[in-house]
């Protein structure tokens, strides 16, 4: 089959969240199954120099945005055996940052259709992403449909996060989008224009990163008010877990961890607790280290951490926490670390190579999310042999299953509730104190396999199903 996939953002390109790490890792695993998938994404000012000098320009054309035509140029390049099409228009993508305004993206999302024109790949599916591309099957179903050159090609629509729906004022609809009035209905909900409503009702199947966020998002606590359309196209509905790039996230290989190891010798990773204490200012000992890497951000679960961090650094647990966010969580962090200078260590920021220590160093990684589509950070911690402590929702109840179980390769809880979240921890530090069973469990860890194989098949079969 030949699929386009299309995203606002795509690594090696540019990323500013998950989006990007599926946009650059499922392409090439689905190519790996013997398809032809291709990426378009937008040519922005902010993709590095090297990068760009390695594309090649094909050509432009103009593309209809409302009652103007605007240019649009066509650069391509081959990574990892995928083809990407990067689309460029200087008033659109010439300026900082990513998201922020509507206009950008109606036009982007018009120029993959126009695309189809002048490059000589006529795809069989199209699959967009997050409301950035959600106009990709509304544009289609409106206008390119029964076109020649664009019979029978099916689309899908990916949510990687319902939160963000592409939500403006109706005026858009005629002034900006060019879509006639009648169509209101399809694109209009809650007295707004809905991009992801819109897609919704316009493409073929609808996926979520993973298939407890599938019927979760049927609920309005986890909706943000899209659970009336969702419950009437669920027949559309289902949900592949996303995966990660396990050449990337592999402590055999790393050259940014302090040594590394595998199943078959984990002596590393001792060493990599050692320099990961060292390098965060921590006092040496036998205590576990929890990891936490991540946006602060409420809907994370670190109202639950603030509420019982001082009782877990009673148990004798030590913190190596990364990342950044809304000021009431940094300040609060950097008071842990102030008062408890030797069991916390702080870094403010996003430090890439900083949160592969954590992962490889840390014997523990806390993951208490209100809500999580899918998450990636569990699956990487599993690859460096740390152990997930998670709340049950989304992607996590997918992936981390408790070390009660059979099979377990974690600790998780149910309700959004501090305590027992903290009763996920004791339970963790308990199996930590006996070295059996934490070497099992540490054992099944780095057995786990979360790699883009299995979800590129399970996307590759809905693709068949609706072709």
């Amino acid at each position: 089959m030949n699929i386009l996939y299309t995203a606002s953002e795509a690594l090696p390109f540019i990323a500013s969240g998950g989006l990007a790490d599926v946009a650059g890792s499922l392409p090439a695993a689905i190519n790996a199954e013997g398809h032809d998938c291709r990426v378009v994404i937008p040519y922005y000012s902010s993709i590095r120099q090297e990068l760009k000098d390695k594309l090649t320009y094909v050509t432009n054309f103009t593309v209809p945005v409302a009652w103007r035509n605007q240019y649009c140029g066509v650069f391509t390049g081959v990574v990892n055996g995928v083809t990407y099409y990067l689309l460029d228009n200087e008033y659109y993508f010439q300026r900082n940052g990513l998201y922020g305004d509507a206009e950008r993206f109606i036009f982007f999302s018009r120029a993959v259709l126009e695309l189809l024109r002048y490059i000589d790949f006529k795809p069989n599916v199209i699959n967009a992403n997050d409301w950035q591309t959600a106009l990709v099957p509304v544009y289609y179903d409106i206008f390119y449909r029964y076109q020649q050159g664009y019979e029978d090609i099916k689309t899908v629509f990916t949510i990687h996060n319902i939160q963000y729906q592409g939500q403006y004022g109706l005026e858009l609809i005629n002034d900006i989008m060019g879509i006639p009035l009648y169509h209101t209905d399809l694109l209009s909900y809650d007295g707004d224009v809905n991009f992801m409503k819109a897609a919704i009702e316009t493409a073929d199947k609808v996926t979520t990163v993973s298939p407890s966020y599938a019927w979760e998002i049927l609920d309005p606590w986890y909706s943000h008010g899209l659970d009336r359309e969702l419950v009437n196209k669920q027949y559309k509905l289902c949900g592949i877990l996303n995966g990660i790039d396990q050449k990337i996230y592999d402590p055999a290989t790393d050259p940014v961890i302090a040594k590394n190891y595998s199943l078959n010798d984990k002596t590393g990773k001792a060493v990599c607790k050692h320099a990961l204490l060292s390098e965060l200012g921590m006092a040496h000992g036998k205590e576990p280290v929890i990891g936490i890497v991540t946006r602060f951000v409420s809907h994370k679960g670190l109202d639950l951490i603030k509420y019982v961090f001082e009782d877990i650094i009673r148990l004798g647990c030590k913190f190596a926490i990364l990342g950044s966010g809304e000021k009431i969580y940094e300040d609060f962090f950097s008071e842990m670390h102030y008062r408890y200078p030797d069991r916390v260590g702080l870094t403010i920021g996003f430090v890439p190579e900083l949160s592969k220590k954590i992962y490889a160093g840390a014997d523990m990684f806390l993951m208490p999310s209100q809500s999580e589509p899918c998450g990636l950070a569990q699956m990487i911690a599993l690859r460096y042999g740390t152990i997930p402590i998670v709340r049950e929702t989304g992607g996590l109840r997918d992936s981390i299953h408790d070390a009660g179980d059979k099979n377990g390769n974690g600790f998780t809880f149910k309700s959004y509730n501090a305590h027992d979240m903290l009763d996920a921890v004791v339970r963790a530090r308990a199996y930590y104190d006996d070295k059996m069973k934490w070497g099992r469990l540490v054992n099944t860890a780095l057995k786990q396999n979360f790699s883009w194989t299995k979800s590129a098949k399970d996307y590759i079969a809905l693709y068949n199903d609706i072709h």
